[in-house]
């Protein structure tokens, strides 16, 4: 399969482009597009046999769901059961944006979209271009990240390249990402709303909307026999090719350690501004600044693709488990690590 990668302007969206891409969604086939976390991968969600081809093309478990993404709020009513007070809410306060819905599935929605569920997640996507390929395509469009599974999340039209070349026919490339990071996912099936995947949208943001909502217990479990409710819950997801580290605790001792362990070796190290000319050894990546939780977030997935790159054969990573994005970068983080981490404050320097 020949895969055609579109630059699209944003200042003045081509329309003979966009129906092009939305006529192809119709027909069956994927397109890979833009959205403000991360660049996803679109199949009309209301044909099961579309579906099932992002599973192929991604290499991704089927009982993995994926997340519908609309256009306007009306069209929730097609594909919802019921729609609580708290959800209307929460739509009203953020969408369009990067929050996501699970809620009871109606009858058109088929169970390969939702991996085999009677609930449906649901999104409006921020991205312009995103929302010109929703409503182009039919108003309903599954898309999970348009990566390999398992790998970092694509922030840019040349990661989906670089994992899906041959495997779709059309990438449309609207630059990089915003955020660069999925978005946050609510549950609003079972009473309160529980966030099963944090994101841009935090719990004290979605607080100020729904007051008893509160963080899955099981969040950062490492449990193979989880039946996934939402993507990114059972499967290691995001992971370099290198094996990854985080190192926990006080910055001194976090520093000295990496710095002991990675003498000699062919290892990589994430770091922040106020950090990077502390290491001695290794190749060295700046993630951002702690000031600006938002740069950390966006370079992420970026960064763990250079490492592969670069051909590191480990990485150590400083935490960062912070009030606000820290929460939601370190969930990316421990999934890519495979929730291996080690306290500095406990280890022999």
């Amino acid at each position: 399969m020949q895969t055609e990668l579109i630059r699209i302007d944003r200042e003045h969206i081509p329309f003979s482009v966009m129906e092009r891409a939305g006529a192809l969604l119709q027909a069956g086939g994927l397109v890979a597009f833009p959205t403000e976390t991360v660049y996803g991968l679109g199949a009309d969600a209301l044909n099961e046999e579309a579906a099932r081809k992002i599973y192929a093309a991604k290499g991704r478990p089927s009982d993995n769901p994926l997340i519908v993404h609309i256009a306007e709020r009306k069209a929730l009513e097609r594909i919802a059961e019921k729609v609580p007070k708290e959800a209307e809410a929460l739509a009203e306060a953020f969408w369009p944006g990067p929050l996501t819905m699970i809620l009871s599935k109606k009858e058109c929605v088929p169970q390969g979209t939702t991996g085999g569920l009677s609930t449906v997640a649901v999104r409006m996507p921020a991205d312009e271009i995103a929302r010109e390929l929703i409503r182009q395509g039919g108003g309903y469009i599954a898309a999970p990240s348009a990566n390999i599974s398992g790998r970092p999340s694509p922030t840019t039209a040349q990661h989906v390249y670089e994992d899906m070349n041959g495997r779709i026919p059309l990438i449309l490339d609207g630059g990089p990402v915003r955020i660069g990071l999925e978005s946050t996912i609510v549950d609003l099936t079972e009473g309160r709303p529980v966030i099963l995947r944090p994101g841009y949208i935090t719990l004290s943001m979605i607080r100020e909307v729904a007051k008893e909502a509160e963080m899955d217990r099981g969040l950062t479990a490492d449990d193979s026999n989880i039946r996934p409710k939402a993507p990114g819950m059972k499967y290691r997801h995001y992971a370099p090719k290198a094996e990854l580290c985080i190192v926990e605790g006080p910055m001194e001792r976090v520093i000295s350690y990496i710095n002991k362990n990675s003498a000699g070796s062919k290892t990589g190290i994430i770091c922040t501004e106020e950090t990077k000319g502390c290491y001695v050894n290794g190749d060295v990546k700046c993630i951002g600044s702690r000031k600006d939780e938002v740069s950390i977030a966006s370079h992420l997935f970026a960064i763990l693709r250079e490492f592969d790159a670069d051909g590191v054969e480990r990485i150590y990573s400083e935490s960062f488990d912070t009030p606000g994005l820290g929460q939601a970068i370190m969930n990316r983080l421990l999934k890519a690590a495979g929730h291996q981490r080690v306290d500095a404050a406990d280890a022999e320097l």
